[in-house]
């Protein structure tokens, strides 16, 4: 019969626990060393030079940027030796000339075949578009700079999760297949049919579920149930617009970090809760994959973007806050400027909201208190002024909006006004019951994960920084 003490004392000695691989017999090139001995690697060739009776070959294993040079006699090396080709080397490890890692007195052997000629799409030391890359999802993480992105998204991952753990906040697996569409914006992917299989398939596409079910646009609704058992929660995943645009800032999946909790006080603390979500992420970035980073600027930025974030560091710097009238103020003002007219009170375009950033000297800004009547319904008013509501969205260079967030509306009767004005009370009749049994206020945001990478990699497309990219009339793989 277990009990605490003895489990207790398991977790200390560690016993039953196995945290190495037993089969050790291929190495990752990231952890290679000088001097070693008798090394095996597995990856594939990214280019070959030949120099007299040598090969020099170049093999990356996704584990790196920096691939490991292969010294191989040209006597010895298969004839079906190419880029692109994937390699099982041994040899011994020594220090180059160069400093760098290098693989010498070499047993190699192709273990997948890449004729360049049968139809392969990148031609070794040749630079491509990113929209004719795009055209071979399945081969793309192999071309130069798209390897370093993966890297990126993982290190990227790992920083936020590691952010609300030391925060204290509980991860909530919210629901893709979910009956509320958070905002009502009728950009919702529905599944609402099935077609059965087997002996049942003669039936066709039948109904599957009692009430209308979509694609999840948010998990906020759902984190705002758990934040009141919980107190600070976020959810961290794919989320859905069936919006018909193409756009180069627009996806039909991407993915979505969402946080809400009842611990803070002001806009103010909320505001600086995100700043410093960023520069932490930032920060983790830097400190574990800056190579990665520089690759992927080099490999897949825009230079054109170049002077919208000159340096990694402009993202750890404090960023903006002004109101919404005072943003609002530099629009009309600059009127001339703009190809799209604002007018006051509404939202604003793509391209104002970055004549708001590069007016800010391309610094991310805060903009807080909008008006009610841009806003969802659930958003909570200002003190003293019902037209206002206590939320923000915070612009960056490149890509505009990033991150938006609010507090959340706690009131019974003004909240029951407003689900009845859109006429949302039955299907919401939950969300209203939240604030009838112990409620608490809460807050919180939604912060863009693709759109994050552009502005920190100056990527133009944000079809390029997520793996296997969905827009519409375009599902592959």
């Amino acid at each position: 019969m277990w009990n605490s003490r003895s489990l207790l004392r398991i977790a200390k000695s560690g016993r039953g626990l196995c945290f190495s691989i037993r089969d050790k017999s291929f190495r990752r090139i990231v952890n290679l060393k000088p001097n070693e001995k008798s090394v095996a690697v597995k990856g594939w060739v990214s280019s070959l030079r030949k120099m007299k009776d040598t090969l020099f070959v170049d093999v990356l294993d996704g584990s790196s940027c920096r691939p490991l040079q292969i010294v191989v006699l040209k006597a010895e090396a298969p004839d079906n030796l190419q880029c692109g080709c994937s390699i099982e080397a041994s040899g011994d490890l020594v220090e180059n000339q160069n400093a760098q890692t290098e693989m010498q007195n070499a047993e190699l052997s192709v273990v997948g075949p890449c004729n360049l000629e049968d139809g392969y799409p990148f031609a070794p030391r040749k630079r491509y578009t990113s929209d004719y890359v795009r055209q071979f999802l399945h081969l793309r993480h192999r071309y130069s700079g798209y390897n370093s992105l993966l890297r990126i998204r993982n290190e990227a991952t790992l920083a936020v999760h590691s952010y609300y753990k030391e925060k204290g906040y509980i991860n909530v697996h919210t629901p893709i297949l979910t009956s509320n569409d958070c905002e009502g914006a009728g950009e919702t992917f529905v599944a609402d049919k099935f077609r059965p299989t087997g002996k049942g398939r003669e039936k066709g596409p039948t109904g599957f579920f009692d009430d209308d079910a979509y694609l999840t646009v948010s998990g906020q609704l759902h984190l705002e149930v758990a934040a009141r058992g919980l107190s600070q929660v976020y959810t961290f995943g794919p989320t859905f617009r069936a919006e018909n645009s193409k756009s180069r800032l627009h996806l039909s999946e991407f993915y979505m970090l969402e946080a809400e909790t009842t611990m803070l006080q002001t806009l103010d603390d909320l505001v600086e809760s995100v700043q410093e979500l960023i520069h932490y992420m930032t920060h983790c970035l830097i400190s574990n994959c800056l190579s990665d980073l520089e690759k992927c600027r080099k490999e897949l930025g825009d230079p054109n973007l170049a002077d919208s974030l000159t340096n990694f560091d402009d993202m750890m710097s404090n960023f903006t806050t002004m109101s919404y009238r005072e943003a609002a103020d530099i629009l009309l003002n600059n009127a001339d400027k703009l190809k799209t007219a604002f007018r006051d009170g509404q939202n604003f375009t793509k391209e104002q909201e970055l004549f708001i950033v590069k007016h800010n000297n391309n610094v991310p800004v805060f903009v807080v208190e909008w008006p009610r009547s841009v806003k969802p319904f659930y958003m909570k008013s200002t003190a003293g002024d019902e037209k206002k509501v206590m939320a923000f969205d915070l612009l960056c260079p490149n890509v505009g909006e990033i991150c938006g967030g609010s507090y959340r509306e706690d009131d019974y009767a003004r909240l029951a006004s407003v689900l009845k004005q859109h006429r949302l009370q039955e299907t919401l009749d939950w969300y209203l019951e939240l604030r009838k049994f112990g409620n608490v206020t809460t807050c919180g945001y939604g912060l863009g994960f693709e759109r994050y990478l552009q502005v920190l990699l100056q990527i133009l497309n944000i079809k390029d920084v997520i793996p296997f990219p969905r827009w519409p009339h375009n599902c592959k793989l």
